[in-house]
């Protein structure tokens, strides 16, 4: 049996034992078409009708048996009926274009009040006017919608998909009305189930609903589905990648790679299953960096089809206790951050917050970010590409996941591969994570080595990480030997001494650390919660000058890492937690923020600020300042 067939048939075992553990198996959509807010569009965001559905009446009957899989398949709100007359005799209990409206994207829990704490079903209809050309194709598109969602056109069910990050896209185009007058009904539930990914206990807000941009892109009938144009592993002089049509004229098509201003163009020929690859060289290529976010317009065409981007070249890798960006070692001056701005309740709306978001990180002094805990918007990576800021991405494989159940496997893997799909052509991008702050065991061992694994055969040109724990011993010793750490490329740990452990502030400099593995050790997490504008002495919990004190002495602790190339304290922002319930400092909010749930920068802000200077003065010299 050949590698590709023994593949196949493990994912098809994987799929097959998913069904054996869910009442509802993942059904999975094709492969993400790469880049397609680039393409030509049409909008659907603005006013979507909703239903609110806690007992799923629109979805089951009263035998708790789904329409959309009885004989006719009729009769959910998915149909969005109407009487005929009005000596209609069917009853229908509910309509659409009666009922209130919500802007998409935007969660349901910060646009209505009496939503907040609501975790269930609720439905959204859109109606829409597009006359379909000949010889296009056409594709709904949803950058995310939180967690299971069931997606219909005109009444016929287009696919449901899990994880409440990645994007969803279905071909519509045999499913649009002759009229040009069609509608978009969603079914979006937020249920946190424990065999899901993220599981039931996590420690941000659980937004509901569609939460990112909808459109519909136009492409022509056979088209470019996926390319990555990228710097070749271990071979920074070589530019490689591939391109895949799809479509009826997918085999023996030209299709041509230009970049124009670095004076690079070629042709290449797919073959029959509608693949090209390519091998160039890259000399005359900038390299992008933080210091200087070179990006190409990188141009693909063939037939009719031409797609448009910007992207940047760089390498990343690490030789013993440095990660080398372009060859030469960086210190990875970070922030964790989450998709939320504080000022304004409720996930990230757009461009606008995200790139206040990463504003912020550069005031900081930072190169780099974390955007944790999940998938960000795709925009957020674009943004870091055009800002010059490092990325590490993240899947919600968060604390204790269901480590032997097949299907939750597969759920993670899913993400996990869109995640690397969405995010393949982006410079900014160098560190893939497989999870955060996950309990030792062999299960969980397998589940995590087989996700670095499958994210290392997607992309062997970044770094593979996960958010590690640690153990402490009587004597001070901070160790860190988690056996995941042999599949990764960094040792990132999460620590909190001065907050969750080890005294005050003052008391933790007495901490040591004992790492097994010699690679580079990025923090991937630590601080502490101070209500900003809450003043006190530097013992007294929850003050800011408690939270300054924490990060001088963190500083100081942490400095006596040998291998340390880098940290991204936890958090930029204080940001929503339904977890966090104190009523005089904490009131829903994680306060561990260096900005304020008011924008306001707290003192710990500048001890990292400062800190981050002498950085980037020692690694970057004057190109950091």
């Amino acid at each position: 049996m050949t590698s590709r067939n023994l593949m196949n048939a493990l994912t098809a075992a994987v799929l097959l034992l998913a069904g054996t553990f869910s009442s509802r198996p993942l059904r999975a959509q094709s492969t993400l078409i790469q880049n397609m807010p680039g393409r030509t569009v049409l909008s659907l965001n603005g006013s979507w009708n909703y239903i609110i559905d806690p007992y799923e009446n629109g979805f089951y009957d009263y035998r708790r048996e789904a329409f959309d899989q009885s004989k006719t398949g009729k009769g959910g709100y998915y149909d969005n009926a109407k009487p005929s007359s009005k000596q209609e005799t069917e009853l229908i209990e509910y309509d659409f274009d009666k009922s209130q409206a919500m802007q998409i994207p935007g969660d349901w829990n910060s646009q209505r009040p009496e939503l907040l704490y609501y975790e269930g079903t609720i439905w959204y209809k859109k109606n829409f006017n597009l006359m379909p050309k000949p010889g296009k194709r056409y594709f709904l598109y949803f950058g995310a919608i939180n967690y299971e969602s069931h997606i219909y056109l005109n009444g016929k069910k287009l696919g449901m998909h899990k994880g409440g990050f990645t994007p969803i896209q279905y071909d519509i185009t045999d499913q649009l009305a002759s009229t040009g007058e069609n509608f978009v009904v969603v079914k979006a539930d937020n249920t946190r189930r424990p065999n899901e990914v993220p599981t039931i206990n996590t420690d941000w807000w659980n937004y509901g609903g569609i939460t990112r941009d909808v459109f519909i892109a136009e492409t022509p009938d056979t088209y470019i589905t996926d390319y990555k144009v990228q710097l070749a592993k271990n071979d920074p002089n070589t530019l490689a990648g591939y391109v895949q049509l799809a479509g009826t004229g997918k085999a023996s098509q030209s299709v041509t790679l230009n970049i124009n201003e670095a004076g690079i163009k070629q042709t290449v020929k797919t073959d029959g299953e509608g693949r090209a690859t390519f091998s160039l060289p890259a000399k005359k290529l900038a390299r992008w960096s933080p210091q200087s976010p070179k990006l190409y317009a990188v141009s693909l065409t063939s037939g009719l089809d031409v797609v448009q981007d910007r992207i940047g070249f760089r390498t990343i890798q690490t030789k013993g206790a440095d990660i080398l960006l372009n060859g030469k070692s960086i210190y990875m001056r970070g922030i964790s951050m989450h998709d939320e701005n504080p000022l304004i309740p409720g996930r990230a709306r757009g461009e606008g917050d995200l790139r206040m978001l990463l504003t912020w990180a550069k005031e900081l002094g930072c190169n780099y970010v974390r955007l944790a805990h999940y998938p960000h918007n795709e925009t957020m990576l674009k943004l870091a590409d055009e800002m010059g800021l490092l990325v590490w991405a993240e899947v919600p494989v968060y604390w204790t996941i269901a480590w032997e159940n097949p299907a939750t496997y597969q759920n993670a893997e899913q993400q996990l591969s869109d995640l690397i799909s969405m995010g393949k052509n982006r410079a900014s991008v160098v560190v893939w994570s497989v999870g955060n702050e996950t309990p030792l065991g062999e299960p969980r061992l397998k589940f995590m080595s087989s996700l670095a694994q499958k994210a290392r055969s997607l992309d062997d040109t970044r770094l593979i990480s996960a958010a590690l724990e640690l153990h402490r011993t009587p004597d001070n010793v901070i160790h860190v030997d988690d056996p995941l750490g042999e599949f990764l490329d960094l040792t990132s740990i999460n620590e909190y001494a001065g907050w969750y452990w080890g005294g005050k502030p003052s008391e933790i400099t007495k901490y040591t650390f004992d790492i097994k593995y010699n690679k580079p050790v990025t923090i991937s997490e630590f601080g502490g919660d101070a209500l900003g504008g809450y003043h006190a002495d530097a013992e007294t919990r929850w003050s800011e000058e408690y939270q300054e004190a924490l990060y001088v002495n963190q500083l100081k602790m942490l400095s006596t890492i040998q291998n340390l190339r880098g940290m991204t304290p936890w958090i930029l922002t204080d940001f929503r937690a339904t977890r966090r319930q104190h009523p005089v400092y904490q009131n829903g909010f994680n306060r561990k923020g260096l900005i304020s749930s008011t924008g306001v920068k707290k003192k710990a802000f500048y001890v990292l600020q400062d800190f981050y200077r002498q950085m980037a003065q020692k690694y970057d010299g004057k190109q950091g300042k």
